[in-house]
């Protein structure tokens, strides 16, 4: 197939400190990493200019890029006036760390975009996606809303509704096909002008499942156990699931996406050994 695309890795899914998982990520041969930028030692506000500069030394020094940060606030995204404030600002926080460690992607959870464009919670989540978006448009940056909780296609009304393309998409095939039962490949193709960041992350649905007792509140605790297959869907090895890598990485060739195809594993006892079995998995295509 060719595919050119770097191969990125979840790093904190180790569970080791922050210089030993990027140790990890380098080993099994990954070429970026995406960290979580919450608290503990990726906390923005906690970082000080020299704390920095040395993550971004240690990141060149293992031959790593950062191909994106997370921050995800949980709860109900971006749905509840009463917490915005101090999301977006920690939102904002995360991304000014991410450009100062030469990367331009956060990813994200907003909550579930309701159906009908006229329900209140709609306006909600606009307003503060327009916030985060401008924002990051200014400083040539993207925030990018993880696939899964919606359709592609309604997603996509979403995102067109907002004033720039600084909210953008993290495209994870696998929620897609575990919980809205969505095609992924037909999604790259709906969502061509807003992909920035891919997971490579595979599913099974077990049966229909309600968007909402999945996502309804953002918990990645209880999200992860239910990834086990105790809520109507069970997250595999790539490969072994649902997704269709074959035409799934050649609808992202389709659309010209240049970027990062990071594995995420939320589940299971052997992280190390089923995220180097991924990056292998990917290297097939290559």
């Amino acid at each position: 197939m060719g595919l050119s695309n770097k191969i990125g890795v979840i790093a904190d899914s180790f569970g080791r400190d922050l210089r030993s998982n990027l140790q990890t990520a380098r080993d099994i041969g990954a070429e970026g990493v995406q960290l979580w930028a919450i608290q503990g030692e990726m906390d923005p506000a906690k970082l000080m200019l020299q704390d920095r500069k040395a993550i971004k030394a240690y990141l060149a020094e293992l031959n790593l890029e950062l191909s994106a940060l997370c921050a995800d606030y949980g709860g109900q995204g971006f749905k509840n006036p009463a917490e915005n404030g101090w999301k977006i600002s920690k939102s904002k926080l995360a991304l000014d760390l991410a450009l100062d460690l030469d990367c331009r992607i956060v990813t994200t959870h907003i909550g579930i975009v309701p159906e009908d464009p006229g329900d209140p919670e709609y306006a909600i989540l606009q307003e503060a996606c327009n916030e985060l978006a401008v924002y990051a448009s200014a400083r040539g940056g993207y925030f990018a809303i993880e696939t899964g909780p919606e359709p592609a296609a309604r997603l996509k009304s979403f995102l067109d509704s907002l004033n720039t393309h600084g909210m953008s998409v993290n495209f994870d095939p696998a929620n897609m096909v575990m919980v809205t039962g969505d095609d992924p490949v037909q999604g790259v193709y709906t969502l061509r002008d807003y992909i920035v960041h891919t997971h490579v992350k595979d599913g099974v649905r077990l049966r229909e499942v309600d968007p909402y007792d999945v996502y309804g509140v953002l918990d990645h605790e209880r999200i992860a156990v239910m990834g086990e297959g105790g809520a109507g869907f069970r997250e595999v090895p790539p490969g072994e699931g649902s997704v269709d890598f074959p035409a799934y990485f050649t609808a992202l060739q389709d659309i010209g996406y240049k970027g990062y195809l990071t594995v995420e594993r939320e589940v299971g006892d052997r992280p190390e050994d089923d995220i180097a079995a991924a990056v292998k998995f990917i290297g097939q295509f290559r």
